[in-house]
């Protein structure tokens, strides 16, 4: 057996999104270490009036909602993980990566960035239709990109109902645009233009002999 399971990325980011989601005040469990992130989870940005007029009210709503309690601007907004979340920036993206390849192994491990969530046509979901939106949500599939988004927690997602997802695209396209660009994925053996978390989860390995 090896010294140490390393489960998927996508478990580690759920790690992640636990961590940040935590309440205040509740005690840290290990022994001689302190949780340096204590904050209740990240509100999200309220819908742009002008936009919202354009939508249907109560769907707006139930997306806001939905997209709050699935923690997505935890990881999509600059200084949510780290720092304070940039309240100019809700949902834009985050310039701190998700390394989805083992740092410990690899000098430098591949790197995606939390993309900008906003209807920004630049640098957001501007010209995403509603069906990219929901596949992105429910497949892990990018109009710009092949395969499965990295460390995206579609597997969770993807048991949404139709009511749900369309609800979460209503309150996307309601929110104000931002422009604001985000590194692009970086590949396994290319240095990270930015910095990066990684969050594993370990089992111990064989018993060390007393010394």
């Amino acid at each position: 057996m090896k010294d140490a399971l390393r489960l998927s990325p996508l478990l580690a980011l759920l790690q992640v999104c636990w961590l940040l989601s935590a309440c205040h005040g509740v005690a840290y469990p290990v022994r001689h270490y302190e949780a340096i992130y204590s904050k209740s989870s990240v509100e999200t940005p309220a819908p742009d009036a002008t936009r919202i007029a354009l939508l249907n009210p109560t769907l707006v709503n139930r997306g806001r909602y939905l997209v709050e309690i699935t923690g997505c601007a935890g990881c999509h907004t600059d200084g949510a993980i780290i720092g304070e979340p940039s309240s100019a920036l809700m949902l834009a993206g985050s310039h701190l990566g998700i390394a989805y390849t083992d740092p410990f192994r690899d000098a430098f491990p591949g790197v995606v960035y939390p993309p900008n969530l906003t209807p920004d046509p630049k640098t957001g979901l501007g010209n995403w239709t509603d069906e990219q939106i929901a596949a992105a949500i429910r497949q892990g599939q990018s109009p710009d990109r092949p395969g499965h988004l990295t460390v995206m927690s579609w597997p969770l997602y993807q048991q949404m109902t139709d009511d749900d997802v369309e609800a979460i695209v209503a309150y996307l396209r309601s929110i104000p645009a931002i422009e604001h660009e985000v590194p692009k994925p970086v590949k396994p053996g290319t240095r990270a233009p930015s910095a990066y978390v990684y969050v594993g989860v370990f089992r111990s390995g064989p018993a060390i002999p007393a010394q």
